[in-house]
């Protein structure tokens, strides 16, 4: 299975497709891959974000960001 950063890279370029609504998509081994149809690319889109989303779970990643404020007084 590809690295973190290439599924992300990966994530990228389907969301890309998705939007654009190209069927085709080049990986990141120059592999092409032809979806049928936008559900294709969404379902894709979702077991790949699913796959990113275990990986980071175990580096450790933590998507929720707790923002320090404040007043400048110290």
């Amino acid at each position: 299975m590809a690295a973190l950063p290439d599924l992300v890279a990966m994530r990228e370029r389907l969301v890309e497709a998705v939007y654009s609504g190209l069927r085709t998509v080049r990986d990141s081994n120059g592999e092409e891959v032809t979806y049928r149809s936008q559900g294709e690319l969404k379902a894709a889109l979702v077991s790949l974000n699913r796959e990113i989303q275990v990986r980071e779970s175990e580096l450790g990643c933590s998507r929720i960001v707790y923002p320090a404020t404040s007043k400048g007084l110290w």
